[in-house]
């Protein structure tokens, strides 16, 4: 007290040469684009955030949980990840360069908020919404809920958006600032409530297309009453080709993408997959959150209504994604999402098909490092098995099972 707020102004009095020491190699770390000093970083950051900061949120709510999460992401909080990506990782898709084939998906950054700094975090691409033409509150809450025991959440959102104008003004920011995206952007539409949906995609494709790196048209949510008979062959057809119609005349060139429900049988999703192809969509979004229940899950909110997303689903998705690659010949990039929360679930899709992956419900319960966690992981798995890109391990397992005759009309070996 005698001393004054000058001894505090001070550091190398008030901690010390080993506090200073302490503190400049801690900086050090954090900023280094060293690979070794950046694993080090995101298993102290994980081993903390899991240990520690969860037990926190997860007292929470999920649902405000999750609106602080991008809030704190979009001040530039959240740890940034200095080290480059193994070249390994870098893959063309789309006709895009895609620098690491870990992307955020849609569902967390609903109103595009925090592209950037959530690129800046490590993903190769950030989905934005679902984004629906007008705004709408979604269904009544409570309506997100975590299982920590069984790292899954179930949802039932019901497509809650600001509307197309606000989140076009914030991706129209964005886009245009002097400092590029250091990464791809993408925008995932989705339809009001009660809307016809033909008229909502196609003014969602009219919307966005100048902005986006590639559109997704979501048709898979179990939490808009109707929306999933989208899905139906002669339904879907129609959708399809109006959307491609309006893609084709408004923004030629910008990837049209659909994503698809888990909860499917062969026969429909053959249907999909043969629409996919006459109408020349660009690729699939496989999958969505499940209505499924999968024995064993031990969380007392799994009785809720709504989607069930994280590890719980991570099988389920990835049987979907190698039958999608299976019946469309590997002729047709996917996406594979569902329950990714390591480097081996992110390879085990790839092998299955995916040609990029995203995670979100995962975030939740591992923490920002788990991102360049994964891609570290990811490296290390594909340089093992003696691939020299990732493009080379595509659809592996597949492969293998197209060998045997898995897929053909009649039914699955």
């Amino acid at each position: 007290e005698e001393r004054g707020w000058s001894a505090m102004a001070n550091p190398y009095r008030v901690l010390g040469p080993a506090g200073i020491l302490f503190g400049a190699a801690s900086a050090g770390i954090c900023m280094s684009t060293s690979p070794d000093l950046g694993r080090i970083k995101n298993k102290v950051g994980n081993f903390m955030y899991k240990n520690f900061f969860f037990t926190f949120v997860s007292m929470t709510d999920a649902e405000w949980a999750h609106n602080l999460t991008v809030k704190y992401v979009q001040s530039g909080m959240a740890p940034v990840d200095h080290v480059p990506p193994d070249p390994i990782l870098t893959t063309k898709v789309f006709g895009r360069e895609f620098k690491n084939p870990l992307g955020l998906a849609a569902g967390c950054d609903k109103q595009g908020e925090a592209v950037r700094q959530f690129l800046q975090m490590g993903f190769g691409f950030v989905e934005v919404g679902s984004v629906t033409p007008e705004p709408q509150p979604g269904n009544e809450k409570p309506r997100s809920f975590r299982l920590p025991r069984d790292e899954g959440i179930v949802n039932r959102y019901g497509f809650n958006s600001d509307g197309a104008e606000k989140v076009f003004e914030r991706l129209s920011t964005i886009r245009n600032a002097e400092e590029p995206l250091p990464g791809v952007m993408a925008v995932n539409l989705g339809k009001n409530k009660t809307a016809e949906a033909i008229p909502d995609y196609v003014y969602g494709v009219k919307k966005f297309g100048s902005l986006s790196d590639f559109l997704v048209v979501n048709i898979s949510s179990p939490n808009t009453p109707g929306l999933r008979s989208l899905q139906k062959k002669s339904d879907l057809q129609a959708l399809m080709s109006a959307v491609v119609k309006a893609r084709d005349s408004n923004c030629k060139g910008v990837p049209l993408l659909v994503k698809i429900a888990p909860d499917l049988e062969d026969k429909e999703l053959q249907d999909i997959c043969d629409v996919v192809i006459k109408t020349k969509v660009d690729g699939m979004i496989v999958t969505n959150t499940t209505n499924q229940r999968p024995e064993g899950l031990q969380g007392r909110f799994r009785v809720e209504t709504g989607g069930l997303s994280g590890k719980p689903l991570k099988d389920i998705s990835t049987e979907i994604v190698k039958k999608t690659y299976i019946m469309t010949q590997g002729k047709v990039p996917i996406i594979g999402v569902g329950g990714i929360g390591s480097g081996q679930d992110a390879y085990d899709k790839i092998k299955a098909g995916a040609t990029l992956v995203e995670m979100y419900s995962r975030l939740a319960f591992d923490g920002p490092w788990i991102v360049p966690m994964i891609k570290d992981d990811l490296t290390d798995l594909l340089k093992a098995d003696g691939y020299s890109s990732l493009q080379e391990a595509v659809g592996a397992d597949a492969k293998e099972e197209m060998k045997a005759g898995a897929g053909k009309r009649g039914g699955w070996i």
